[in-house]
């Protein structure tokens, strides 16, 4: 099941996206909570109510999936947490070449920086070295702590696309990269979420494939992550309780723009980015200069 956010003019709604139209699942029951992560604390990360209601929609809640306003598909996210580093020709590409980490490199962002589908990345004033980081985000479904290899999967409601913009002179000002990874609406979230058990166990095997202006940046699977989706899930619940509706990136791999010979790519005004996720979808961006 694909579940996607969008815009109306009574406000944000959720909807099943079936081929080329979309159930709107707010006008099926006008009480339903229009934020994903509100009906995945009310289930308990269950959503076999949202296919119900879905099923039983009447005609008219149909409408096509063309000219959505897309929304974030977690309206409100609790954290955004990130992984760095989750790729090892991405390290050696990078600073840390000579450093392979031997632990999940973790970092936060802020729901501010993030950007829904078809949405503007914005490439701000203070900088021109915008960067693309095509990523496989997890979207915690049910409160999870001290998760084990055996249940780690348990707390996954479904998956999604990124595009992790970083703005990589800030991001290098400081040992800290949180500065360069949390400008306003940098990073892209979308198109929606295709739930768990639509993908294979971890959304491992999954081709990754980040495209600028339709030439092919980034090419990998993420079955090449150096810590997966179970092995990050039980370290990071060592410390810290997910909650549904957390968003999860789980790191970039190789061909990011800083890296490029003999001159960096980095993303500017009328640019169209796209991150293409196997069985998840296709998340596109266009970026704009930030507006005086």
């Amino acid at each position: 099941m694909k579940v996607v956010g969008f815009e109306t003019d009574a406000g944000a709604h959720l909807g099943v996206v079936e081929g080329d139209q979309v159930i709107d699942l707010n006008i099926a029951d006008p009480k339903l909570p229009g934020d994903l992560a509100a009906i995945l604390r009310q289930h308990d990360g269950d959503l076999a109510p949202l296919a119900d209601l879905a099923k039983r929609a009447p005609a008219s809640a149909r409408r096509p999936l063309h000219g959505l306003k897309y929304a974030l598909p977690v309206a409100h996210p609790g954290k955004v947490v990130c992984l760095g580093l989750n790729y090892l020709e991405h390290v050696k590409e990078g600073p840390n070449r000579d450093n392979i980490p031997k632990f999940p490199t973790v970092f936060m962002r802020c729901t501010s920086s993030l950007t829904p589908h078809e949405s503007a990345i914005v490439r701000p004033r203070a900088s021109e070295t915008l960067d693309y980081e095509g990523e496989l985000i997890l979207i915690v479904g049910r409160r999870a702590k001290h998760l084990t290899a055996a249940n780690a999967l348990t707390c996954i409601a479904g998956y999604s696309v990124g595009n992790e913009g970083s703005v990589r002179e800030f991001q290098r000002k400081t040992t800290q990269w949180d500065m360069g990874k949390n400008f306003d609406r940098t990073g892209g979230f979308g198109p929606w979420m295709v739930t768990a058990d639509e993908l294979p166990p971890a959304a491992k095997g999954l081709k990754l494939e980040t495209r600028l202006n339709g030439k092919v940046m980034q090419s990998d699977n993420t079955a090449n992550m150096m810590f997966p989706v179970v092995e990050m899930l039980v370290y990071a619940t060592q410390g810290m309780t997910l909650e549904p509706g957390d968003i999860i990136f789980t790191g970039t791999p190789s061909g990011v723009g800083h890296a490029r010979k003999p001159d960096p790519v980095w993303m500017r005004n009328g640019d169209i980015c796209e991150v293409e996720i196997e069985g998840v979808g296709i998340l596109r961006n266009p970026i704009e200069d930030e507006k005086a």
